[in-house]
C-alpha cells in the first residue's frame, strides 16, 4: 500500500467514525426524548437505561445508519480532496481513476467485512438486551390473540388450538392429530392443555383419544396426561423485533423450524437473512458512487457534494423499505427484494462512471 492510499484510507475511516458516532448521538437524545416519559413512568434506573438499553442500541443504530454514514464519509472526503485540487494534481501524476478508487475499496471493504460479522451476530445478542428493555418498560403488555391455531410439530403430526393464553400458558379447545398420508390415524382432543413449568411438559385433563384403522374406530377416554411436544410457551410469546435479536445461526434454525411447521409469516425472517449478506456489498457500491460524484471540483464548495450523498443515500434506504414491505405481503421473493436496492444502485455506479466527467 502506497503512502497515497494511506492518506486516502486514513481519512476516509477517520471521518466514517466521526459521522457514525455524530449521528448515533443525535438519534439517541431523539430516542431518549420520546421516551423519557416511559422510563419515569416506570422509575427505571439510570444503569439500565444507560447499560442495558442504550449501549446495546449504539451497535444498532450505528449499522442501520451505515448506508447514509459511508457514503456521507465518502463524498465529504473526497469532495476536500477535490477543494484543493489534490485529485488533479494525483490524476495528472499518471494515476488512472480507476487506481485512485483503490484506497476507498478497501476502507469500504473493512466497513463491510466488519459490519457483517456485527449483523450476524454482535448486534442480534445486543439487540436481545434492547429489545428485552423495549418490552419491559416501553411496549404495552403482549397478549397473544391469534385463534383456530394449526402448528405442524413433526412430519405426521398437527396440533390444533382455537386460541391461547399466555399469560396463563394454557391453550383450549387442545386438538392432537397424527395423519398419514392423507388419512387420520389418531386423534387426541381436550377443553384444554397447560404447560407444567416443573416437569417441561404439556398437561391434558379428561382427554379423549381416537384410533382410526381403516374403517375400525377405537374410542378411549382418559384422564390425566403429560406429553412432551415439539412446541414450547414461547412459541406464543412476543415476536416483537424478533429477527433482529437471532443471530445468524439461530436466525437460520428458526427459519428451518418454520418451514417445517408451515407457518405463513416465514417472509420476515427470510429478507432479515438476505439483507444481512447484502448489506456489506452496498456500503462498497455506495462508496464507489461517492467517490465518482464528488470527485470534480466544484465552484460552490463541498455543500452540493454532501447534499447529494445525503439524497442519495436517503433514496437507498427508501428503495430497502420498499422492497421489504413488498416482500413481507408476498409480492417478491424474500431473496430478490433483498438484493434489489444493492442491484440498482450498482447500476447506477456503472452509469455514473461511464458518463460523468472526472
Amino acid at each position: 500500500m502506497k503512502l497515497l492510499d494511506k492518506y486516502i484510507l486514513k481519512k476516509f475511516l477517520t471521518t466514517f467514525l466521526f459521522v457514525v458516532l455524530i449521528l448515533v448521538s443525535v438519534i439517541c437524545v431523539i430516542d431518549f426524548t420520546e421516551k423519557n416519559d416511559d422510563f419515569i413512568k416506570n422509575n427505571v434506573p439510570i444503569t439500565e437505561i444507560l447499560f442495558d438499553y442504550y449501549l446495546n442500541l449504539i451497535p444498532y443504530y450505528a449499522n442501520m445508519l451505515s448506508p447514509i454514514t459511508v457514503f456521507i464519509a465518502t463524498v465529504f472526503v473526497t469532495a476536500k480532496l477535490a477543494s484543493h485540487t489534490e485529485i488533479v494534481a494525483i490524476l495528472s501524476s499518471g494515476v488512472s481513476f480507476r487506481r485512485f478508487l483503490v484506497p476507498y475499496v478497501i476502507g469500504s471493504s473493512i466497513i463491510a467485512i466488519t459490519i457483517f460479522g456485527l449483523i450476524g451476530w454482535v448486534i442480534p445478542n445486543a439487540n436481545k438486551e434492547s429489545v428485552a428493555f423495549q418490552v419491559k418498560y416501553v411496549k404495552n403488555p403482549f397478549t397473544y390473540d391469534s385463534r383456530n391455531i394449526h402448528i405442524k410439530i413433526s412430519p405426521d403430526t398437527y396440533v390444533y388450538l382455537e386460541s391461547y393464553n399466555n399469560t396463563a400458558h394454557m391453550g383450549y379447545n387442545f386438538a392432537l392429530e397424527q395423519i398419514e398420508g392423507t388419512k387420520l390415524k389418531r386423534k387426541l382432543t381436550a377443553s384444554s392443555v397447560s404447560w407444567d413449568a416443573e416437569k417441561k411438559k404439556w398437561h391434558v385433563d379428561s382427554y379423549t383419544l381416537r384410533t382410526f384403522d381403516g374403517q375400525d374406530e377405537t374410542y378411549f377416554k382418559g384422564g390425566a396426561l403429560d406429553t412432551t411436544l415439539n412446541m414450547l410457551p414461547k412459541d406464543f410469546e412476543s415476536t416483537y423485533k424478533l429477527e433482529q435479536t437471532l443471530t445468524l445461526t439461530e436466525l437460520n434454525r428458526y427459519i428451518k423450524q418454520k418451514m417445517d411447521r408451515g407457518a405463513d409469516d416465514i417472509e420476515t425472517y427470510l429478507i432479515e437473512k438476505y439483507e444481512r449478506f447484502s448489506y456489506p456489498f452496498a456500503i462498497i457500491i455506495l462508496t464507489i458512487i461517492g467517490v465518482i460524484v464528488s470527485a470534480r471540483k466544484a465552484r460552490g464548495g463541498v455543500g452540493f457534494q454532501i447534499a447529494l450523498g445525503f439524497f442519495l443515500a436517503f433514496i437507498f434506504i427508501i428503495f430497502v423499505i420498499t422492497s421489504r414491505s413488498l416482500a413481507q405481503v408476498g409480492d417478491i421473493d424474500p431473496a430478490i427484494a433483498a438484493w434489489i436496492p444493492t442491484i440498482i444502485f450498482t447500476g447506477i455506479g456503472f452509469l455514473l462512471y461511464r458518463y460523468i466527467p472526472r
